[in-house]
């Protein structure tokens, strides 16, 4: 029998987890912060990957400028995405010091001129979403950025996906997966880590 999230439509989840994320006080968003920040840092990842891929937070999606800093730090190479002409996302150098650009969704990305970096050598992918599932399905805002870049990958090459949000986004039940939405290998909130992908936790 299907279970009660999976019968809502995708557009329903989208507006209920949306609100969900919203409704964070800026007390709450700092906090979620720092702690996934914490988590980031004690996990694995931070002495395995060298290039990590991020977002810039909007619509109440966890703010990554702590972490982005703290890896700066660490002298790890970091991306931002920037979408292109035909909807072409791909990634280029991110630093916490630079001035971004507005895309034309109001997000920033690096300026004209950053360095473009291929999304082969890109260790992890940080990831914003909608709303998650305790399978790894991820639902996003419907545009299909992520899933159409890293679909042109064979799946050895791709990064780690690791789905970033608020516990509040997590889903009851299964998520209505497509058959193009690429699962996430682990999923960070402010509780911590989930992980599917094993190579992840070793």
């Amino acid at each position: 029998m299907p279970t009660r999230a999976a019968t809502q439509s995708r557009a329903v989840l989208r507006r209920r987890f949306r609100r969900a994320r919203q409704m964070l006080s800026r007390s709450q968003q700092a906090t979620h912060a720092r702690r996934i920040t914490q988590h980031y840092l004690r996990s694995p990842l931070i002495r395995r990957a060298q290039r990590v891929a991020m977002f810039v937070a909007k619509d109440g999606e966890p703010d990554l400028t702590q972490l982005a800093v703290k890896l700066t730090a660490l002298n790890k190479t970091l991306a931002l995405p920037v979408v292109g002409v035909g909807s072409r996302m791909d990634f280029y150098r991110y630093d916490p010091s630079t001035t971004l650009t507005p895309n034309r969704y109001g997000i920033g990305e690096p300026p004209p001129g950053s360095r473009y970096l291929n999304t082969r050598s890109i260790d992890v992918l940080l990831v914003p979403l909608v709303t998650f599932d305790d399978a790894g399905n991820r639902l996003g805002m419907g545009a299909g950025f992520y899933d159409r870049h890293l679909a042109q990958l064979p799946m050895r090459l791709r990064p780690w996906l690791v789905g970033v949000a608020h516990e509040v986004q997590r889903c009851p039940g299964n998520l209505p997966a497509a058959r193009w939405d690429i699962p996430l290998d682990a999923v960070l909130t402010e509780a911590g880590w989930q992980t599917w992908n094993l190579r992840l936790g070793s």
